[in-house]
């Protein structure tokens, strides 16, 4: 028996697995609150929880995590710092804060660089570099190179990366290491983001190193990236940007690994958001010209996942209009939190005996789950009200009280932004303790919470119930019809426009009911099965499977698939070489191979394409061992011409504009 270990650290569980390679079967899964302060404890609950023979057999550990997303979105991580190399200031003034850069004055200018051709053009003044970065860089984590023209010749770029190391010891990545696109404003983004992730992921490491040392597990550590393939762990520490969207890529490995469907949607539902992925032909649909996170414009390649704020901790309160609401604020459900602090209890009863009714949440707690940084500007209100939650959690009159203000002065916004305060409300997950879809944790006070809110809104409790769940299910719907919308009619990507949007909700009514009204009967259908994933997917996706004139799939271990879908990956590596002719008034004179290492200059298309499917394959092959292959690699290259006709002096001939050789490794991470 060859058994792997797949953990998942989500923002609100962290799961794991026990696999077996051979029989290709689950032998044991567990799922554990994720414990932000410090990861270690929700890591080790988690592995806990699983089979303690079969886990001291393990011969593998592969993580899948959402902490690089996180850190994107709330624009945290390192000190990263970015050099440009024949960059220009004012395009980075003009367009870097676009892509996710910080103000020009804070980047380091090298000048220098190369030609399209890779020639030299001007050497930097190297002494000049090295005086200035003794105070430049002396306060950075991390250091991004960056060269104009690096991809045709990264030559500079890893002469500043030498001197960096060779001088001042610090961790440096250069452009040319992660990505091969042309734009380099994109591609400076995308690099300094990775020198700020380095400490992020790092610190997730160590949690792991940890976990695993306390019990006695030695076997190597690989992670899952963006793309759905994994890397080691050596190589995860100094390239951290490629796990963004690690965590929903795992999930849809697991789900086709537990499923085998070949056309579907991946349907993931955590405790803040649904992701979704489309399947086709046994494959997961990629993104085109890198992913998105945050403020940051990435080139980072990973499986197209669409995402909206709907999960089992979504706020169930009620607009304006006195109209149920769910989401897209997070909270912490009563139920957990009553857990931990089962004094929230009595206040929920008193609350329920005063027969009051507010437009205001009381029945929401705050919840203090980090201290205040030293250097940050907070007012006193703030600084009182952190203070007052040092001892617990309090009602939201409590705070109020506590920071000196009323209901309506109270402002807890920014730090709950930054992750200090967090609420804890009425949700899903607390809906499904009610109805015992899931009991974990205390069922009195979601019972409470929900009383209170149904007193609100004037219904019944069981009213409620049925109206969340039903508010669940038309979310779903509504954004698997846009979803499969945006990708059939590319025009519809910046929005459906309110009229539509209203069709389409409509359109859920008619199918929940089983009936048209009036003459017109009008359905979205789908050929595609939908691939439940996630511990509570299971309760409201067949109703929207059969809207959608479709099945729903849940698979056994659904509730911890991505943790699965860590496990079953391999090393998938693509690594392409451009050819480009050189032109003359007398035609194409040959061919410039730009290369790994180096531009090389031959004078057919045959030597130029020979030469780049070599190039090509070997470097595919040369990464996949950088990210942990062992054993047989499998290589293989493709070749795509594009030809236009062009006047030349003796009349009209056929040309080859561009020529891109693509090669892919293919290897398992360990030979087991």
């Amino acid at each position: 028996m060859k058994i792997g270990l797949g953990i998942d650290t989500g923002g609100t569980y962290t799961d794991a697995v026990l696999y077996d390679f051979e029989t290709q079967t689950v032998l044991s899964s567990s799922k554990a609150l994720t414990t932000k302060e410090n990861l270690a404890v929700g890591i080790g609950n988690s592995l806990d929880g699983l089979d303690a023979d079969l886990l001291s057999r393990v011969k593998m550990v592969s993580l899948s995590t959402t902490l690089a997303t996180n850190a994107c979105v709330e624009d945290k991580g390192g000190r990263g710092k970015l050099i440009f190399i024949g960059g220009y200031k004012k395009v980075v003034d003009e367009t870097g804060t676009s892509y996710g850069l910080p103000p020009s004055d804070q980047i380091y200018f090298l000048k220098g660089g190369v030609n399209l051709k890779g020639e030299v053009e001007t050497e930097p003044d190297w002494d000049a570099f090295i005086e200035d970065m003794k105070t430049w860089a002396a306060d950075a984590d991390a250091i991004a190179v960056v060269e104009h023209l690096g991809i045709c010749n990264p030559a500079f770029e890893k002469k500043a990366k030498e001197l960096i190391e060779q001088h001042f010891h610090k961790n440096v990545i250069c452009g040319h290491e992660l990505f091969a696109d042309y734009n380099y404003i994109k591609r400076g983004a995308s690099t300094l983001l990775n020198a700020r992730l380095i400490p992020v992921i790092e610190e997730f490491l160590q949690a792991i190193r940890l976990s695993l040392k306390q019990r006695n597990i030695t076997a190597p550590v690989v992670i899952v990236r963006s793309d759905g393939s994994l890397m080691n762990e050596e190589f995860t520490a100094v390239r951290p940007v490629e796990t963004l969207l690690c965590g929903p890529a795992a999930s849809v490995m697991g789900g086709l690994t537990l499923t085998g469907e070949k056309d579907a949607l991946v349907v993931d539902m955590g405790g803040t958001t649904t992701d979704v992925a489309i399947v086709q032909n046994g494959m997961p649909l990629r993104t085109e010209n890198g992913v998105n996170v945050g403020k940051w414009r990435t080139f980072v390649k990973a499986v197209y996942i669409d995402t909206f704020g709907l999960g089992g901790d979504s706020t169930v309160w009620m607009d304006k209009k006195n109209r149920l609401t769910l989401g897209p604020v997070r909270s912490i459900p009563l139920c957990t939190l009553a857990a931990q602090y089962p004094q929230i209890l009595p206040k929920l009863q008193a609350l329920i005996d005063s027969e009051r009714v507010s437009t205001f949440p009381i029945h929401e707690f705050i919840v203090k789950m980090r201290d205040l940084p030293r250097d940050g500007q907070y007012t006193p209100d703030e600084i009182q009200l952190c203070k007052a939650l040092e001892n617990g959690p309090l009602s939201l009159e409590e705070a109020a009280s506590a920071a000196g203000r009323d209901l309506y002065t109270l402002s807890t916004g920014r730090l709950e932004r930054e992750g200090i305060l967090l609420r804890s409300g009425l949700t899903p997950t607390d809906i499904m303790h009610i109805r015992g879809d899931f009991n974990h944790f205390d069922r009195t006070a979601s019972e409470l919470g929900a009383r209170y809110v149904a007193a609100c809104l004037g219904m019944s409790l069981e009213a409620l119930c049925e109206a969340v769940y039903d508010r669940v299910k038309e979310m779903l719907y509504c954004n698997l019809v846009r979803m499969l919308l945006q990708q059939k009619y590319p025009q519809l990507k910046e929005g459906l426009g309110q009229p539509l949007t209203d069709l389409i909700r409509a359109n859920w009514a008619e199918a929940k009911a089983g009936r048209a009204e009036g003459f017109l009967g009008l359905s979205f259908a789908t050929p595609a099965r939908l691939v439940g994933i996630g511990a509570p997917i299971h309760i409201f996706l067949p109703d929207v499977a059969k809207a959608l004139g479709t099945k729903a799939v849940i698979p056994p271990f659904a509730g911890v698939a991505n943790a699965l879908g860590a496990i079953v990956g391999h090393i998938t590596v693509t690594k392409e070489i451009e050819v480009r002719p050189e032109y003359t008034p007398d035609g194409i004179t040959g061919y410039h191979v730009f290369g790994e290492s180096e531009t090389v200059f031959v004078a057919t298309q045959e030597e130029a394409i020979l030469l780049a499917r070599r190039e090509a394959e070997e470097a595919s092959r040369q990464e996949a061992l950088r990210r942990g292959a062992l054993g047989e690699i499998s290589v293989s290259s493709e070749v795509n011409v594009q030809n236009t006709e062009v006047n030349l002096r003796d009349g009209a001939a056929t040309v080859c504009l561009g020529i891109r050789v693509k090669g892919t490794a293919t290897a398992k991470i360990l030979s087991l």
